[in-house]
């Protein structure tokens, strides 16, 4: 009886350890400390490690394409909720809908305080940049829609530990995450108008723009960012 006590015992402490750990390892990898294990192998390239090539073709000249035209309307008719992308360029502060790589319709956008470069840590309040696809989206009681966005990828966190390496950041800074599309606080539209800068990573929209980008966008919706 005692043995069985005793085994008992120390099975239900392995898993409370267990369950524990899990808990802590799910903690510190969505506030940014651990990587997930899923993606190690991509990380320290065990797996093809090829420079991501560019999704969508450039978008010609710094206009704003049928910005004064509802985005149901600029769109086919046969829209396929498939073939809907989002293009980010930073340096023309333009977010782009694409459709089958199309060009269908572009907003005015704004990024992170300190917008050049590519993110390395949480708190640089840089704009990542790359490939990415919606995790989630959802109304947002600040800022109208919140889609976010499946920061950090396994290349973010590649180039996290490189620069750490490189010395360019500290050891203890965690590669962050929580970066989204979204608006604006009511009535702040001029942000985006003069292009302020205001976010710590994300991107911004008007909240106008923001909601009818929500409505044909989904989870898995890819979403490119370049400088």
């Amino acid at each position: 009886m005692q043995l069985q006590a005793f085994t008992t015992k120390r099975l239900q402490l392995i898993a409370i350890f267990l369950a524990g750990g899990a808990v802590l390892y799910s903690l510190l990898t969505r506030l940014g400390f651990l990587m997930p294990l899923a993606d190690i192998s991509s990380v320290v390239c065990l797996v093809s490690c090829q420079p991501e090539q560019a999704f969508h073709p450039p978008v010609k000249g710094n206009q704003l394409l049928n910005y004064n035209r509802p985005l149901q309307t600029a769109l086919p008719d046969n829209l396929s909720q498939d073939g809907i992308s989002v293009l980010v360029e930073k340096s023309k502060f333009r977010l782009t809908v694409f459709h089958k790589l199309e060009p269908v319709k572009s907003y005015p956008v704004v990024f992170g305080s300190s917008p050049a470069g590519d993110k390395l840590h949480e708190g640089d309040r840089k704009t990542p940049e790359g490939i990415y696809y919606i995790r989630d989206l959802y109304p947002h009681s600040s800022w109208s829609k919140f889609i976010w966005i499946d920061y950090p990828r396994p290349d973010s966190w590649r180039e996290h530990f490189q620069a750490k390496l490189s010395g360019r950041i500290g050891w203890l800074l965690p590669i962050g995450g929580q970066i989204g599309i979204h608006g604006v606080p009511a009535g702040e539209d001029s942000m985006i108008e003069q292009r302020v800068n205001w976010t710590w990573g994300c991107i911004s929209l008007k909240n106008q723009d923001v909601d009818e980008v929500y409505r044909f966008v989904s989870n898995g919706t890819l979403v490119e960012v370049v400088p």
